[in-house]
């Protein structure tokens, strides 16, 4: 059985695969019992399952678990914790933009790297870094509210 090395919301697990070809949320999920990252769609196209793989924001349902191998993963899990959210995290608490959290870790990883890479991203930028993220709950304009209330908060 192949072994995989990963470096998972930093800390280096080393994992034994039935296929190379694995997807990354199935070792996330059924090996190193990370619940943020959900699968959706299975085909890469709701963005529930998004994680960071070096600071990109990837579809973990799509993307083989051997490609990550070497590479930093970091999931939703590992952003922050209770005692102290991530600047993102309090955001949308405080514009209250969760319902039912399914798609969350598509939306903050995606609006996170948005802002990061562009910390004068405008509107329209931020829902393209949002473009392609499944979300049901009609929080939609929260979500918005929530990214622009952390890129604010980052800017002071």
């Amino acid at each position: 059985m192949p072994a995989v090395t990963l470096r998972v919301n930093g800390e280096s697990h080393t994992v034994n695969v039935d296929d190379l070809e694995m997807p990354l949320l199935y070792v996330l999920h059924e090996d190193l019992k990370l619940n943020g990252p959900k699968f959706g769609c299975g085909l890469g196209q709701c963005g529930a399952c998004t994680v960071l793989l070096d600071g990109e924001p990837i579809r973990s349902c799509i993307t083989p678990a051997s490609d990550a191998s070497g590479k930093n993963v970091l999931t939703i899990d590992g952003l922050a914790t209770a005692a102290g959210p991530h600047p993102i995290q309090t955001a949308f608490v405080g514009e209250q933009a969760v319902q039912c959290g399914y798609c969350l870790s598509g939306v903050i990883l995606y609006g996170m790297t948005t802002v990061d890479k562009n910390p004068n991203a405008t509107e329209a930028e931020i829902l393209k870094g949002m473009d392609g993220i499944l979300c049901r709950c009609c929080t939609h304009s929260r979500m918005v509210a929530a990214i622009k209330r952390y890129q604010q908060e980052k800017r002071a």
